[in-house]
């Protein structure tokens, strides 16, 4: 009997061991000002999307850093600044609205930024 009791406070142990490792990890800090981002050479103009979605989108660039976008969506213009990413992929908010447009290599997508779920997927230039 003696020999159960002894294994009691492994077994805590080990389960308050588990829990932890279980545990969601700590939310992320900001990129710092010094993580490099990415200038990838985009097209300004149409954008032909998934479900037959165009969007249009002029580039604004300075020092060959494009630092923000104008988007036409819906009929509604917005602005939308460069803010700095973790992957260091060029990414644009209009804290306005919460809309966020992201340029990936192959592809570009606009999302709600409230709730980061994608508005429009699938968008190249034309």
């Amino acid at each position: 009997m003696p020999m159960r009791h002894s294994l009691l406070p492994a077994l805590v142990a080990s389960s308050f061991l588990f829990l932890a490792a279980c545990a969601s990890p700590p939310k992320e800090q900001p990129p710092a000002a010094g993580n490099p981002q990415l200038e990838l050479k985009l097209a300004s103009g149409t954008y032909n999307c998934e479900q037959r979605v165009r969007i249009q989108v002029r580039r604004e660039v300075r020092d060959k850093v494009n630092y923000r976008i104008n988007l036409v969506w819906n009929g509604d213009t917005y602005r939308l600044e460069r803010d700095p990413s973790h992957s260091g992929l060029p990414r644009f908010e209009d804290s306005a609205s919460g809309l966020v447009w992201i340029d990936l290599p192959w592809k570009s997508m606009l999302l709600d930024g409230k709730t980061g779920k994608p508005l429009v997927n699938e968008c190249r230039p034309a």
